[in-house]
Parts: C-alpha cells; structure tokens; sequence
C-alpha cells in the first residue's frame, strides 16, 4: 500500500481503544495492528508477543533487567523513541514467517538480541511504534565450540557471560578464551554486529567473527562465506529445513568463500537479521599478567600516545589497552558526591586531589602480557623501559592493589577474556545516572590525542557536565569513548547532554573525527557528516536498501539509512544545536 509522508508518521490516538498500543506503527490502523498481533501470536505464541499500551510500562529498568520498550537512557521523553510492540520468534522460520508478515502489512521492524546496547539507544526503535524482536529471548543457544579450530557458534541470545560459563563448565578454558567488552552482559553477535571491541588481542570482534546465518528483509535465509556451499560430508540431508542443515566444515575458519563479501553489510545495518555467527576464540596463551601504569599529568596524554604507537604496530602490546582518565577511574570508586558538593564541573585543582586520594593518575594506563613467562618478562622490560620515559610513572600488578573496586583488578578479568559487571558503577557519577557514548575515530598520534581531548573537555564544561573519557588503542587507530553522563529525571542535565553531544560531532568532523557507532537521536547528524563527494557512501547505502528491502520494512533509519517510502523531510533528525540558557 502507498503511503503519503502524513500518512506514514507514527500517531497517538487521543482516545485508544483496549488492545492499542500507545504509539501505532506508521501508516496503520487499529484494526490493521490488531490483526497483525493476532497473527503474530500465532506464529511465536501468545507469551512471545507484549503489547506497550500505556505510558506506566515504560519503566527504565537497569543494564541486568534492561528494558525491551524504550531507551532506558532517554534524551527526549520516554516514549519519543518507543515501540508499539516486542515479539520474541521461537525460531528461525519464526523470524522469518513475521518478516514476511511485516512485509505484507508494511510494518516496520526493529531487531535487538539482549537490549544492552546501553549508551547508544538500548533496544530502542528508531522509528517510534515500530515492532521491536526480541531475537535473543527464545534464540540462545551455544550451538557449537571447536577446540581444534578455536572457535564457536552462537545464537543472539547468547551472552559473554553465558559462553564463558559454558568454557568454564565443561573445562575448556585450558584450551580456548573469549574476548569480552568493558560489561559482559551482551548479546556476542549483538556486539559483533556493531562492531564492539574487547581487550584481549582478538579484540576487534568484528574482525573475529567467522560465518553468517541471515534473515534478510523479505525472510529469505542465506548464509555467508564458505556457508553458501552445502557440505554433504558434513552431513547434510535432502529434506531437512536449511537452517538446520550442518554448515560447511569451512564455514567458520574462512570469512571469505567466493564472490563479493556480504558480511559487512549486515553490520550496523538494516539489510538483514544475523541468527548464527561464528566467533573466533582466542588459543589459551600458556601465561597472562596484567598492569597498570598511571601517570601524573593532564598533558601526558600526548607523550603516552606517541609511546603507545609503535608498541602496538610491533605487537609488543598484544592486546587492546585503554588510557582512562582520573574521572573513568574514580567514578567507579564512588559517585560524585562522594568527593565534591559541587554541581559545576570538577576543577583541575579538584581532580588533582581526587587523583591523590585514590592513589591514581590523571591518566591511567591498562594492558597486559601474554604467553610464557620468558615471553613476558621480556615485552615487559621493554614496555616498562618505554614509559619509564614519562616524568612520575607508577608501576602497577593486580597484587599492588588491593582496594575495593580496584579498577586494575577489574580490569585483569576482562583483559583475559573473564566477563565482569563492576564497572557499571561508573553510570551512578549522577543521580538517576544516564549516559551517552561519544565515539570518535582518530589515528594513534600525541597531537591528535590531545587535540581531541582539549577539544572535548572544552565543550564538556562549557555544557556543565564532567569529562569521563578513555581513550582504546586498536593496532593503527584509537576509539575515544567520550561518557557522557547525565540525569534522566533532570530535563536541564538532559538538555545539556544533547547539546554537547551534538556539538562535538560538528566539532570533530570539522576535524576529520568520525564516530564509529552513536544513539538513536544523531544517527542521522552523523551520517551527514560522511558526506565526501556529495554523500556518495549514503547514497550507495539507500541504493542497496532500496534493492534488498523494497518497502523499507526492516530498521528504517538506522544509522541514518532511510528506504525510499520514508521522505526524509519528514524523518531526519537535523543536527542543529539549540544554544544552552
């Protein structure tokens, strides 16, 4: 059915009946909704299928009982970035027979696997009133681990934590790790797919992934790489629905199979549903020893990112290591008002003596060493003699300190591939803490470290907010994960959290800093900002979403993608920066 722009806007009817939800999908009635739950039910059952009806459901909830309606961490009002529904398929031809059945009500679709997507919009749509799949609940099997080939196949429902419990019961550990994130409570194909890193030297979990299952919009199923050759050897069976066939005894050793690369389109984007993927695990090293290395200055950034460099293009830094400043570190010790009454933003004499109470730097670096000890000691050597350079270097193991909530200590789980919840305590630096991510991209340099980090916490005090900040060192780049923190409950924190995060996106862009992952709310600011040669790279993306996703059913607008039957007048969220009072 043909849409107007007027016609396809989500509405709230003044007067609802029972059974509406509170925001209707674009372009549907309430009989048309009604009969598309119906039929839903049908398909995943009535216990897979919620209803968002009132405003009194849209409870915020916390990442260990995430909610599955709204972003839990919302800029706007509750139910500006809200669903009208969540579904949760039993199965693949479940996902499969509710795309179809999108497709012929022309419904949009939202997909999620945990809903931790915490920062950057949880399991929020884009498009309010959009159906939102729960693909995780009903889907989280471990379906395989490889000890030979060192790797598994998962499930989206399937955690960090799940999978390393799974290594720890069946006493695989000696043989293989998982690389984490900074939280293991996520979906691994979740954090995949949007390209997430770890700590431990598979990091890049994109790069480790191996091997695609995928919805594609309209429920065909396809499968990636060397899993498009079906593998009679392997026991493959005439009759037996495809997605239970055995995948090709290559699938998830080789990424590339034959022909163009598919897999990086269903990354970040609306092209497809991933309901297998393999991840590559890490072959136990045979030793680990982790570190930290503080370092007194504000301004030591610069000298500690041109050290880092080469350490890390030579692999002397094996892993992912982070350089966190004194606010990351201290907000894991206690919240804000444990070391200041202050509402304005902490002074430089202030975060100096924060340092000194808790025995910490400005800047606060984290790695680690991996294999035998003689190995160890001797990329130790060279890594200590390295910062030794750096005026007030300390040297810190795990034994070194004891304190509760040791950040080092956190830190020696995740950088072995050991999922952790501590350092959520770093969201409670406010009351009713929320935060954004701020995510920009730039290369392994001194200046551009300090440039960007000058550039930031200027903005941030002019907003009136703190700067919790690290910087994580991937083997030619680093991510600078700005947190930008705030209360929810408060509408002039809100206002300031979206202003300066607005205004560093101009900011950094001006600069040549893209942000690699972002919220629901400058999805759209962003992608503008990759505008060389007239928006060549958006435009090649609505192309193929055009093609794979004719009536723009799955994810409309994500990550500023819109499908042709969604005017962009009438969508886009424009990055205009309203000035602060």
């Amino acid at each position: 059915m043909s849409q107007s722009p007027a016609q396809k806007r989500p509405h709230r009817a003044s007067q609802r009946e029972k059974g509406d939800p509170l925001v209707l999908p674009p372009g549907t009635t309430s009989a048309q909704f009604k009969d598309f739950i119906k039929r839903a039910q049908n398909i995943c059952g009535a216990d897979n299928v919620f209803v968002v009806e009132t405003e009194d459901q849209l409870v915020d909830g916390t990442y260990k009982e995430p909610n599955k309606t709204h972003d839990m961490h919302h800029l706007y009002d509750r139910s500006h970035f809200v669903c009208s529904a969540t579904i949760a398929p039993r199965d693949v031809p479940g996902v499969q027979d509710i795309m179809r059945l999108c497709n012929e009500l022309e419904i949009p679709v939202w997909t999620f696997s945990i809903g931790r997507n915490t920062g950057y919009g949880g399991a929020a749509p884009r498009v309010p009133g959009s159906i939102c799949l729960d693909i995780g609940k009903n889907m989280n099997r471990i379906l395989e681990v490889n000890v030979e080939g060192a790797y598994a196949v998962v499930e989206p429902g399937v955690t960090y934590f799940d999978m390393h419990e799974y290594l720890e019961q069946h006493d695989l550990r000696k043989h293989v790790w998982l690389d984490v994130p900074d939280l293991g409570g996520g979906s691994i194909i979740g954090n995949a797919s949007e390209r997430g890193v770890g700590y431990t030297p598979y990091g890049d979990h994109f790069m480790m992934h191996c091997g695609m299952e995928v919805i594609l919009p309209n429920g065909d199923l396809v499968r990636t790489g060397m899993g498009a050759l079906p593998d009679k050897t392997a026991g493959h069976k005439p009759g037996v629905p495809p997605h239970e066939q055995p995948g090709n005894r290559a699938w998830h050793l080789f990424n590339y199979g034959f022909g163009p690369y598919n897999d990086g389109i269903f990354t970040q984007s609306s092209l497809g549903i991933i309901v297998k993927m393999g991840i590559w695990l890490m072959p136990n090293p045979g030793g680990y020893q982790a570190y930290m290395i503080t370092f007194p200055k504000d301004d030591d950034v610069k000298q500690v990112m041109d050290i880092i460099r080469p350490l890390r293009l030579q692999m002397v830094m094996q892993n992912v290591p982070t350089l966190r400043s004194v606010l990351m570190d201290a907000a894991v010790y206690g919240d804000k008002a444990s070391y200041h009454d202050s509402k304005e933003p902490l002074t430089e004499a202030e975060l100096d003596d924060i340092a000194k109470k808790l025995n910490i730097g400005r800047w606060n670096f984290y790695g680690a060493l991996y294999g035998p000890e003689p190995i160890r000691n001797v990329m130790w050597s060279v890594i200590k003699e390295a910062f030794s350079t750096v005026p007030g270097a300390k040297f810190y193991f795990p034994e070194d300190r004891p304190e509760p909530h040791s950040i080092l200590r956190t830190r020696a789980l995740t950088m072995q591939g050991i999922p952790t919840y501590d350092e959520l305590r770093w969201i409670d630096w406010l009351p009713n803490g929320a935060h954004l991510f701020f995510s920009p991209i730039a290369k392994v340099s001194g200046d551009d470290a300090m440039l960007q980090y000058k550039v930031t916490k200027k903005r941030s005090r002019e907003a009136g907010l703190d700067i919790l900040c690290d910087f994580v060192i991937g083997m030619r780049e680093m991510h600078h994960i700005v947190c930008i923190v705030f209360d929810r409950e408060d509408p002039s924190s809100k206002k300031k959290a979206h202003w300066l995060i607005r205004t560093l996106i101009a900011d950094c862009a001006e600069h040549g800093w893209g942000e690699y992952r972002t919220h629901l709310a400058v999805m759209d600011q962003i992608a503008e900002t990759y505008n060389f040669n007239d928006n060549a790279q958006l435009k090649l993306n609505e192309q193929i979403k055009n093609a794979l996703d004719p009536k723009g059913i799955l994810a409309p607008g994500k990550n500023g993608i819109w499908p042709r039957n969604y005017p962009k007048e009438e969508w886009v969220m424009d990055g205009k920066v309203e000035p602060l009072e």
